[in-house]
């Protein structure tokens, strides 16, 4: 399921290539209104995820910290991987070059070794991501589906990552082997785009172009699809594939809340960000404007305000992966149950009030209630990894 800015980047990409800067972003513009204009009875239900994913804050404090396990454990890793890099660059025949400096000459089945490592670099830092997307979606889904929320177990993420480790480590490693499959395809044209810069035609220029828009498109909508099928394998403990195909039917389904979220809820985020920039940046005017000792701080500036986007980023992200996972779990919610006794709704009394607004307007329009109202899935007991 593609991914509002998604969307918008690659049409961006395709106006400004036939187009021109100007047009495309007078172009752009037109749609963001017809989006907004189809898409604005439905910022409801965004404005009540983000209530409710506070609410998981509040009852879930640690969720907090997964940026900074995840970014303990790829720093772990990418010093484990440098270092075996350098074990790679002195294998090999020591050989004296002429300008009398060594070099070491690798052959054999060793020479082929880089691509191996090249490969499990993405694939394993892809697989640490995944492991952090699965942890949160398992914690919040336990507290959705908790009706008594007093009852939730004592520690929600740390029995998330108990469920990860005995039976999800497959689903988590094919969701990052297929992004692996895609994203080094992307990273070769790349390298080949900036190798033969100015020298191939506009036609093979053109052509590497869309290759790599489209490349980078796929691997977004993939890894938006990946976050939905963690999600379903926390609910129903499928494997991978079953999983994506249940949560890609689900976001079918619901594919204008899907837009109205993404439109909605990534604005919402990016202004978070921007103002926590522009408040860092502020600090840093404020401070340093007064101190007649540093004559050059503008690029320090800009550095640390760099950096406060980048924390703010990752920590916004756990927030956005949290009102995604509530959005899957309100649609399956919904959709096999109708409140009714025996089928009694799992959803927040924020949700529940949305729903309910959602079934008057529809009998004021004459459609009815809810439709089509089945049967819950019952949530297995055990799991299987792909």
């Amino acid at each position: 399921m593609f991914k509002i800015s998604t969307i918008i980047w690659f049409l961006y990409s395709l106006l400004r290539a036939v187009t021109g800067t100007f047009l495309c972003i007078c172009s752009l513009q037109v749609i963001l209104f017809l989006i907004m204009l189809v898409m604005r009875k439905r910022v409801a239900l965004t404005i009540a995820l983000f209530h409710v994913a506070g609410k998981v804050f509040i009852h879930l404090p640690l969720l907090v910290f997964q940026p900074f396990w995840t970014f303990f454990a790829l720093v772990l890793f990418w010093a484990y991987w440098i270092m075996t890099l350098l074990f790679l660059g002195t294998t090999g025949s020591a050989v004296q070059n002429e300008q009398g400096f060594v070099e070491f000459k690798v052959s054999g089945p060793l020479q082929y070794m880089w691509w191996y490592h090249v490969v499990g670099l993405i694939w394993i830092s892809e697989f640490i991501l995944a492991c952090q997307q699965m942890t949160v979606a398992g914690a919040v889904v336990t507290y959705y589906f908790t009706r008594d929320k007093r009852n939730l177990p004592f520690t929600p993420i740390l029995a998330s990552v108990n469920r990860l480790i005995r039976y999800h480590l497959g689903t988590v490693a094919k969701g990052s082997f297929i992004i692996t499959l895609v994203k080094i395809p992307r990273m070769i044209l790349m390298y080949m785009h900036s190798q033969l810069k100015g020298k191939e035609n506009a036609c093979a220029r053109c052509v590497l172009k869309s290759c790599i828009c489209c490349l980078w498109c796929l691997e977004k909508c993939l890894n938006y699809l990946n976050q939905n099928a963690y999600t379903a394998t926390a609910i129903n403990s499928t494997n991978f594939c079953t999983s994506a195909k249940d949560a890609f039917v689900i976001l079918v389904e619901n594919a204008l809340r899907v837009a109205a979220i993404n439109t909605v809820g990534d604005f919402m985020l990016f202004l978070g960000k921007v103002l926590i920039v522009c408040s860092t940046g502020l600090a840093g005017i404020m401070l340093l404007n007064y101190q007649q000792d540093y004559t050059v701080w503008v690029l320090p500036l800009i550095i640390v305000c760099l950096f406060a986007f980048l924390v703010a980023h990752c920590f916004l992200s756990i927030y956005e992966m949290v009102v995604d996972v509530l959005f899957l779990c309100f649609a399956i919610d919904t959709k096999y149950n109708d409140g009714s006794p025996g089928r009694e709704f799992y959803m927040d009394k924020v949700l529940m009030e949305f729903v309910e607004n959602s079934r008057k307007a529809m009998k004021e329009a004459g459609k009815g209630g809810v439709a089509d109202a089945r049967e819950l899935k019952p949530m297995a007991s055990g799991a299987s990894s792909a």
